[in-house]
C-alpha cells in the first residue's frame, strides 16, 4: 500500500474571512430579500410567514397558568 500524497493550499491561497465580506454579503442578500418581497409570490410568503409569527392578540385580561400560580402563591 502506498500513502496517497495530498497537496496543501499555502495559508496565503486561502480564502480570509473579513467583516466587509460578511457586509457585502448581508447587503446582498437584503436586497436580494426586498425585491423578492415585491413580487406576488413574495407577497404570499411574507403574509403567511407573518401570520405565522404575529402573536394572536386577544383582548382583555388573561388567565393564565402563570398568573394563576403567582396567585396561589400570595394566599395567606
Amino acid at each position: 500500500m502506498t500513502a496517497k500524497k495530498t497537496e496543501t493550499l499555502p495559508a496565503s491561497a486561502l480564502p480570509t474571512a473579513s467583516r466587509r465580506n460578511f457586509f457585502i454579503g448581508a447587503a446582498a442578500i437584503t436586497g436580494a430579500a426586498v425585491v423578492l418581497a415585491k413580487t406576488p409570490v413574495g407577497q404570499k410568503v411574507v403574509a403567511d410567514v407573518k401570520e405565522l409569527v404575529a402573536p394572536k392578540k386577544h383582548d382583555g385580561y388573561q388567565l393564565t397558568d402563570h398568573v394563576q400560580k403567582y396567585y396561589s402563591t400570595t394566599l395567606i
